[in-house]
């Protein structure tokens, strides 16, 4: 308590004094202060830290106020107040920090500071680790190209149905932007269709082998579009070996396979996703290479794969979007299909298949 009483009397000579160089020392020992047991602090004792350096960190300079944007910045629970202060700072190298960092901004907090022309403040927002629609929307439409590259790189970001449109739209004079959107793992087929009867031979090319399994989708579109399909200009190159290195050490450490298997579906990790299921169905990698690469496959040949593995409908669902983007109605009947799906009938299936490629036959 006496610390305490010794330190708000510190806190008041020092904004009292005038001095600047006193109030960023005092600002520094009260920021360390907060750090050391910021974990156990209630959102009251948080409100008192609030108030003490929103205080201290008034009429500052610059490169004070920047080195408490980058402490608090990843803080869950920053003191809010100065949080948004930062946020709307001039200086972008302080408001930069909090604006791509801090969890305590809310959507209004990140549209208000998106409110102008301040290219710098909407591309520290779109590289935030999560991205609403409203928010991504509005940096699709007022980002100038490094701002809507940046959010459509974004995995975190997520788009309204119009947000897609003005992405898809923007892509048409930009490739790498349209290779970003193409492999978006959220867009609609839609404007999937949309982007590619807009976009480049060179970007059909670099989507087909950023992502081989909608390779056969990227044709399915290009001849409904043309009557023609896009000529690969070297085929994709999968290093199975470092793939199946990486199983074998998840195998050995114990970790659930199923939630590998996920991780690796969800980040678009083809390979290690074909050798899990590889070696769960005694298949060889090329059999299963074939079955998921090929978009016109029929989907239910991958869940029967899935089923007889014995994982669930969300690995299955993850598995399918990985192969490229569903609609609904898709996504919920191959839930109904798998559901129903026995997993002895999976079993006996994949058995065919294994005496088929026993035999020297091509599935």
């Amino acid at each position: 308590m006496e610390a305490q009483r010794s330190l708000i009397a510190e806190v008041e000579n020092a904004i009292a004094s005038g001095s600047a160089d006193r109030r960023i020392e005092t600002l520094r020992r009260v920021t360390d202060l907060f750090m050391v047991n910021v974990r156990l602090y209630s959102e009251a004792q948080v409100e008192i830290f609030d108030d003490v350096i929103a205080r201290l960190a008034d009429r500052i300079e610059v490169k004070a106020r920047a080195e408490l944007a980058n402490r608090l910045a990843p803080v869950a629970n920053a003191p809010v107040t100065v949080v948004r202060a930062l946020a709307r700072d001039e200086a972008i190298e302080v408001a930069g920090p909090v604006l791509e960092h801090s969890s305590r901004l809310a959507d209004e907090d990140l549209l208000a500071c998106a409110d102008g022309d301040r290219q710098d403040r909407l591309f520290a927002i779109s590289r935030r680790a999560s991205i609403s629609e409203a928010v991504s929307d509005v940096l699709v439409e007022r980002g100038d190209r490094e701002v809507v590259r940046s959010v459509a790189r974004n995995d975190g970001a997520r788009f309204s149905n119009g947000g897609f449109g003005k992405l898809v739209e923007r892509s048409a004079d930009d490739d790498e932007l349209a290779v970003s959107v193409g492999l978006r793992k959220d867009i609609s087929r839609d404007h999937f269709r949309a982007l590619i009867s807009k976009a480049s031979e060179a970007v059909f090319k670099k989507i087909a082998a950023g992502n081989p399994a909608v390779a056969g989708e990227v044709n399915r579109v290009l001849f409904d579009l043309t009557g023609h399909n896009v000529e690969a200009s070297a085929p994709v190159v999968r290093d199975y070996a470092a793939a199946q290195a990486t199983v074998d050490e998840l195998k050995q450490s114990g970790q659930s396979i199923e939630e590998a298997v996920q991780a690796f579906a969800s980040t678009g990790k083809f390979e290690e996703t074909v050798v899990v299921l590889a070696n769960l169905c005694r298949l060889p990698i090329e059999a299963v290479e074939h079955i998921l690469s090929e978009r016109q496959a029929d989907g239910d040949i991958v869940l029967l794969l899935i089923k007889a593995a014995d994982m669930t409908w969300p690995t299955a669902k993850l598995i399918l979007e990985m192969r490229g983007s569903l609609s609904r109605q898709a996504v919920e009947t191959a839930r109904k299909h798998f559901e129903r799906l026995q997993p002895t009938t999976a079993q006996r299936v994949v058995r065919f298949y294994q005496v088929r490629h026993a035999s020297g036959e091509k599935a």
